[in-house]
């Protein structure tokens, strides 16, 4: 008779393009051998278009061609994060413009929406997830994702959707977007809790209790600082950029260095963000730079925000191999550009791992 790690295998051979395959056995399909160093992508939508608020397989979005370039990149995977607050908000000429709020009930349908529309796309480009943060190494073959949610209005106050979604194979959930909700404090909009609320401290500790990964862009300074005081796992803030002059596009979105220190020191990481906010790739590049000499080279990766980025001066995954190319160009050891690439993120996310098996 067959075990069942045998029929797993076979299932797996047989079955490339399901929908939520563990991660764990992707290397029963690796076909070409993997590269030493991981890249990883810390935020992305790859395929979402904002216009049509879904994740759709057409020539605005291209997923098709964006999945050949994490291919060609090397893209070992990242956090896919569907977008909690989508119905609530649109491009303006400035910026974002909020339209409404939720109606109680109707953010954790349409969390449902976006799930099943995620597994289905990506099942159809045989993009398998995994739900193990540990599961991130040099010698498997990618893209893979994690799911993650970016705002935690679909929780709608109630706490127990942290296990349901936990359930769905959701491995993060960044805390707030540009709606504003019921978790804590925007960094766009005006101080509601001056930093989290008791909603939101309680989120923190289910998070850790469930060792999911706690996203803290799009928050203000107070609320992660707030984040940092109560969590017992590192944290993440997945997309970002130091300050600079307060006049360059989304500059609001821009980090102090003491709000990056205050990450660094749960032992998280911050993705470097490559928006309009940098005039050029190689300012991005130069960016990524000042985020190591503020918190150290242990505490930055990357975050692309693609396929939803405001003007990117990174546009492809394709780029990828480019980005630790211009680093090393710039003085970075080798060891020191796998980190940022990828290294960081899979020591990171292994710690949030382990603390919920301390927990």
């Amino acid at each position: 008779m067959q075990s069942r790690k045998q029929f797993l295998k076979s299932v797996c051979t047989l079955a490339v393009g399901a929908s939520w395959l563990p991660v764990n056995r992707l290397a029963d399909l690796a076909i070409t051998a993997p590269k030493k160093s991981i890249y990883f992508d810390f935020h992305c939508h790859p395929g979402w278009s904002m216009t049509e608020r879904n994740f759709a397989n057409n020539p605005e979005t291209m997923l098709t061609q964006t999945v050949s370039d994490m291919k060609e990149g090397q893209l070992t995977g990242g956090f896919l994060a569907l977008v909690a607050d989508a119905p609530l908000i649109k491009p303006g000429p400035k910026g974002i413009i909020i339209t409404r709020k939720f109606s109680p009930g109707d953010g954790w349908v349409e969390y449902k929406r976006q799930l099943q529309r995620l597994k289905e796309v990506f099942s159809a480009e045989s993009i398998p997830f995994s739900t193990d943060l540990s599961s991130l190494n040099t010698g498997q073959s990618g893209p893979f994702g994690y799911l993650a949610v970016e705002g935690g209005d679909f929780l709608d106050d109630q706490l127990h959707r942290l296990d349901e979604a936990y359930q769905d194979g959701v491995r993060s959930v960044q805390l707030v977007h540009y709606a504003p909700n019921n978790l804590g404090d925007l960094q766009t909009a005006d101080t509601t809790f001056n930093g989290l609320s008791s909603f939101g401290k309680d989120v923190v500790k289910k998070m850790n209790e469930l060792g999911m990964a706690i996203d803290v862009a799009h928050a203000s300074f107070q609320t992660a600082k707030a984040v940092a005081s109560l969590t017992k796992a590192p944290i993440i803030l997945s997309h970002s950029v130091l300050q600079m002059e307060a006049d360059r596009p989304i500059a609001v979105r821009a980090i102090s260095k003491e709000h990056a220190k205050v990450v660094a020191e749960t032992g998280g990481v911050i993705g470097a963000w490559p928006s309009g906010f940098n005039k050029s790739f190689d300012e991005y590049v130069d960016n990524i730079k000042r985020l190591v000499d503020v918190v150290g080279i242990d505490h930055v990766g990357i975050g692309t925000d693609m396929s939803a980025n405001f003007k990117p001066v990174m546009t492809s995954y394709t780029q990828f191999p480019q980005v630790a190319e211009a680093l090393k160009s710039k003085g970075l050891s080798s060891d020191e550009v796998d980190k940022i690439m990828g290294g960081n993120a899979k020591t990171v996310l292994d710690k949030i791992a382990k603390s919920r098996a301390k927990g």
